[in-house]
């Protein structure tokens, strides 16, 4: 790879692999990230310990998993209020409650009676201190760009309830459970909530009180482990993907048989929803929908309930994973949420996000949108969906239109028949509804994995030689991104090496460069890069006779790079470089030498200032 830093994965023979390659959305820099990933988990693992009481404040625990959990209800005169906000101490402003109490309810032409599960996205205020300890965040490092944390936003996760109780004046008894988090967990969220919100509405606060007291017992979100999680005499088990995973694998949790009266849980995904039940009533134009969210076109989709909505929203955003989805999207939007003038406005053109809607108001507001996806009740499978033709804009008057994709795109790419016949087929002959989605994940996978794997590999290129790395300059700067040298390297190592798929690829990787998909991958690959030259830099430093060095130099000289040592150290552990621990070790060895070296009176000064 001509003495590159990171060696290119070349054309269709064995990929060579190297720090920031081709694979590394995926892979991320071996070594030294790994090691700085498993000291954070093992930092955080003694937090498990019996006396991890000393080390968490009351509390700690519950806010790595959640901000707080809310009852919202339905007053006659108020309308939704939220009755309970617990722990007590959580901090929600006006606006957020607010958005929380109109999400937490079903529209009322949904007709949602009994029991609805069902999850919404809403932005937090901004200036707002970060309750979670700093140290928590840092598990972030090691979960895969889809999953981590974003700092501007909140998930709600509802549990709806609304019976027919005549001794009250409205004639219904309607409530919802709400669990407010960082966490995109939609599946673990959803299953803890179908386990505790029934019982809750038979008893009370006091039930409430008793599940937040389990949620403070549990361990840290540790990416990577088996996670034991007690919530009302039941364990749920699960594993936190990390980045090193591979895409499209999901950890086998086993079931090990209770000594105690415990019942035990396993959970096959924390984040996963059931991908084939979403696209099943459009399932002809999956292709068309992977390319429509990886540009970040605007998109909405018309469901009719808040469930249907948002679980179809969640599989839009996950389908061109491993590649994070970097727009905004709203799994459940309504007429009252604080962001409504903005995403509707006719006044410039729709925005890059996707929202969820069950209102018919948003027919009639959301009808200069170009792409909407609407969608019937969905049905277990068993009968074959009869549309097949992408509908005009147009033909959508209403919410009650018939399910379909309407919209005047074009896709780029040939549609890949070989996929729907495979679709088509199990649906005929009943095949379960966990086998269709497993298909259908593998396919957006290698779909995503064709069309990143070039640009990963054209971006691995910018990287500085190793030779140009010199201990005594900065670290070399990365080369400039160019649309047409990236453009000419697709002739000999486009998609086409990993993919039959025929088409205008050139057309979908102009387009994907304007989009903030890229806008956003770019940004993070950056970083990445930037990163491990800095932590190449460190390790040449480190490779140095820095104490013979300093001999040879004034005393001026020696202080300033004590004092940039001491630099490096803290940006190492500052931005958490791929560095490995011995490195750093080595660095504060080297440091101590030059010190010891110099005069007492220096040497004061110099370790006083420790940081």
């Amino acid at each position: 790879a001509g003495g590159h830093v990171i060696p290119v994965a070349a054309g269709p023979g064995p990929a060579r692999r190297r720090a920031g390659s081709a694979m590394s959305l995926w892979e991320p820099s071996p070594g030294g990230a790994v090691e700085a990933g498993e000291d954070a988990a093992a930092a955080l693992a003694e937090l498990d310990g019996p006396d991890s009481c000393l080390s968490l404040l009351p509390w700690d625990r519950f806010s790595a998993w959640l901000h707080c959990v809310c009852v919202v209800g339905f007053d006659l005169e108020l309308g939704q209020a939220v009755e309970v906000i617990y722990p007590p101490h959580s901090k929600l402003t006006d606006k957020e409650k607010t958005n929380i109490c109109y999400l937490s309810f079903p529209d009322s032409n949904s007709g949602c009676l009994g029991d609805t599960q069902f999850c919404f996205r809403f932005r937090r205020s901004p200036g707002r201190k970060v309750s979670l300890c700093c140290f928590l965040d840092r598990l972030d490092r090691d979960l895969p760009v889809y999953l981590k944390k974003d700092p501007a936003y909140y998930y709600g996760y509802v549990y709806f309830r609304q019976v027919r109780d005549k001794s009250l004046k409205r004639g219904y008894f309607q409530k919802s459970l709400v669990l407010i988090s960082k966490l995109p967990y939609v599946h673990l969220f959803h299953t803890m909530l179908k386990q505790i919100a029934p019982e809750y509405f038979e008893r009370s606060e006091a039930f409430l009180e008793a599940v937040c007291s389990d949620v403070d017992r549990w361990p840290p979100p540790v990416p990577g482990k088996i996670l034991h999680l007690p919530i009302m005499g039941i364990i749920m088990k699960l594993q936190i993907p990390t980045y090193r995973d591979k895409p499209g694998t999901t950890p086998v949790v086993q079931d090990v048989h209770q000594a105690d009266a415990q019942i035990s849980m396993p959970l096959p995904t924390v984040h996963e929803v059931n991908l084939f039940r979403c696209f099943c009533p459009v399932f002809f134009h999956v292709q068309m929908l992977w390319e429509l969210v990886l540009l970040g076109e605007p998109l909405v989709v018309m469901a009719p309930s808040p469930s249907e909505s948002s679980e179809t929203v969640l599989a839009l955003v996950s389908c061109i994973s491993p590649l994070k989805y970097c727009s905004d999207f709203r799994p459940y939007f309504t007429i009252h949420d604080s962001e409504f003038k903005e995403y509707t406005t006719r006044t410039q053109a729709p925005p890059s996000v996707i929202l969820g809607v069950t209102n018919p108001f948003f027919a009639k507001t959301l009808q200069h949108w170009p792409h909407i996806i609407r969608i019937g009740d969905i049905k277990l499978p068993g009968e074959v969906p009869k549309q097949v033709k992408v509908k005009k804009l147009k033909n959508l008057k209403t919410l009650d239109s018939k399910p379909g994709v309407y919209t005047s795109y074009k896709p780029y790419l040939n549609k890949d028949e070989e996929i729907v016949k495979q679709l088509h087929k199990g649906v005929q002959k009943k095949r379960p509804m966990e086998a269709q989605s497993v298909i259908l994940r593998r396919y957006f996978l290698e779909l995503t994995e064709s069309f990143i794997i070039p640009l990963e590999r054209y971006v691995a290129s910018l990287m500085p030689l190793q030779k140009c790395i010199s201990p005594w300059k900065s670290p070399p700067q990365l080369r400039q991104f160019s649309q047409d040298d990236f453009m000419k390297t697709l002739e000999k190592a486009g998609p086409q090496l990993t993919s039959g798929l025929k088409g205008d690829w050139i057309g979908l990787y102009r387009h994907f460069l304007k989009s903030p998909n890229f806008d956003g991958w770019f940004r993070s690959r950056q970083k990445e890069m930037t990163q491990k030259l800095e932590a190449l830099h460190l390790e040449a430093l480190c490779n140095e006779n820095l104490v013979f060095w300093s001999q040879k130099h004034t005393e001026v000289e020696t202080v300033d790079l004590v004092l940039k040592l001491k630099n490096k150290l803290l940006q190492a552990d500052r931005e958490h470089l791929p560095v490995k621990t011995d490195t750093l070790k080595k660095l504060e060895t080297h440091i101590s030498d030059i010190i010891q070296a110099l005069p007492d009176d220096l040497q004061d000064i110099l370790l006083k200032t420790g940081t």
